[in-house]
């Protein structure tokens, strides 16, 4: 079994982490901040702006089963790739929207895919694509945040009508 990584930010970790542990060929996603100059951040410390880092999602996929593209085309329906540093009520360079190659292959990938995407939108792309220098993982309580809230009203609200809508428009399995 071939595997590989790549880390994604588009809002908030939560929605991101959700919608991709529904995809077939998923092994793991892990919740986590990077991008940013501040070692081992804390949750509260990322949320405040200062660190730089991003709320992002590490995600480990076969890629025999799933890959990099087929990921990359979930990443640009899952969110709003065209809204710099928000996505919804969620505002601040924290949740920009970021693809984070570990390689010059995937940073390729990564730049095809964003040209393909390019005109599906009506305002330009905002995503940037930023080495990943260190990936920290964030707290326990936020892995598996939606699974094991749901009843959340940030998750009844955000994320659910997310992975509907996702579902309905055959992004991801039902």
């Amino acid at each position: 079994m071939q595997t590989s990584k790549i880390t994604l930010g588009g809002g908030c970790f939560w929605c991101l982490e959700a919608i991709f542990e529904r995809l077939n060929g998923v092994i793991s996603v892990v919740s986590g901040y990077a991008g940013g100059q501040k070692e081992n951040p804390t949750y509260q410390e990322v949320c405040g702006g200062d660190t730089g880092h991003a709320e992002v999602i590490q995600i480990h996929f076969e890629s025999g089963c799933v890959t990099l593209e087929d990921i990359l085309d979930v990443f640009w329906q899952a969110h709003d790739p065209t809204t710099l540093n928000r996505q919804g009520n969620d505002i601040g360079t924290q949740y920009r929207s970021t693809i984070m190659p570990r390689d010059e292959k995937q940073k390729e990938i990564a730049l095809k895919s964003m040209e393909k995407w390019e005109g599906e939108f009506e305002s330009p792309i905002a995503t940037k694509i930023e080495p990943i220098n260190v990936f920290y993982e964030a707290e326990e309580c936020h892995q598996d945040y939606f699974r094991l809230n749901s009843q959340a009203p940030y998750c009844a609200f955000s994320i659910e009508p997310k992975i509907k809508k996702l579902k309905d428009n055959n992004v991801l399995p039902k």
